[in-house]
């Protein structure tokens, strides 16, 4: 059996915390020499490369990121202990950091991970917006313990991830009170030309958005273009057009933004996907997050089943 030196473990911990070797050093009174000795036989323990030199720095390789964060898990449970045995106050929290696609709806998000405030314990949760490229690169590293996107990751991705499906919503037409009373009447024909807000080209939507105008030969005249789904809302609320959102989150965005739908572009489905590095989920939080997601969109969707389709009104 193999078996970590946890004095090696604790100084490459040291170095990657304090991001230099002098300073690692100072603090636990041994010679650079020594220290930089210890890590590298680490390294040759590991198999793997955890530090490069980046001009008087040092910078944590991709092994060495991750080697770093169950490091940070190791000697933080070591506090743990300790603080439990000398009857010291022990509470740190369970932390799950989540990467967001900028293109999830905000009110979508909120709804998928409120469920991991609710564990028993502290909870800290971490969220981070960005494109889904980089938040899957972050993922790699083992920096996000789940994204959430609207798309699968591609099998021909370099990033060896796993897709969970958490559940789907079609997709409802919104406007202000103004707008609305104007295009709801001979929905969807009463869109052709109307002043529209989309996401921005080559998402998932708006593929989708685009296909189903052309199916029904309507061309709204698009006013704005969004990357931030809820950037796009804020628009639709102040009046400057008609806008997409998801079905499930229908009320909250009447409620949210003052606005009302006025129809469902029947046949296209807004899905969400939770994207990890296991195939199996072990994190509870993470865990936790895509079962409450499953049963969210499915009460969703047997909801808007039991109710008349707004765009044959």
């Amino acid at each position: 059996m193999e078996w970590i030196n946890y004095h090696h473990l604790l100084y490459f911990w040291l170095v990657s915390r304090e991001g230099s070797l002098a300073r690692a050093s100072a603090e636990l009174r041994l010679a650079q020499s020594t220290v930089s000795k210890q890590i590298h036989q680490l390294e040759t323990m590991l198999g793997h490369t955890l530090f490069v030199k980046n001009g008087r720095r040092l910078t944590l390789t991709e092994s060495g990121r991750v080697v770093y964060r169950y490091a940070d898990e190791i000697f933080s449970l070591g506090r743990e202990m300790l603080d439990t045995l000398m009857d010291r106050p022990v509470g740190k929290p369970l932390r799950i950091t989540v990467g967001v696609a900028d293109v999830v709806p905000k009110l979508v998000a909120e709804h998928v991970l409120s469920p991991a405030l609710r564990l028993p314990g502290a909870i800290r949760l971490v969220c981070r917006e960005g494109k889904p490229e980089r938040l899957l690169a972050e993922l790699a590293l083992h920096e996000l313990d789940l994204v959430l996107t609207d798309a699968p990751v591609s099998p021909y991705s370099k990033v060896r991830a796993f897709n969970h499906l958490l559940g789907g919503s079609e997709i409802a037409f919104f406007a202000s009170p103004d707008l609305s009373s104007k295009y709801r009447h001979n929905f969807p024909k009463s869109l052709d030309g109307a002043p529209m807000l989309l996401p921005i080209e080559n998402t998932v939507m708006r593929r989708s958005l685009d296909q189903w105008f052309e199916s029904h030969e309507i061309s709204p005249a698009v006013v704005g273009e969004f990357e931030d789904s809820a950037l796009l809302s804020v628009f639709g609320f102040r009046g400057a057009g008609v806008f997409p959102a998801a079905k499930a989150i229908a009320r909250e965005v009447e409620a949210h933004y003052r606005v009302r739908s006025i129809g469902t572009a029947s046949g296209i489905r807004e899905s969400l996907y939770g994207v990890t590095v296991e195939r199996r989920i072990k994190h509870p939080a993470v865990a936790v997050i895509c079962d409450a997601a499953e049963r969210w969109f499915a009460s969703a969707q047997a909801v808007d089943g039991g109710k008349p389709d707004v765009s044959a009104e």
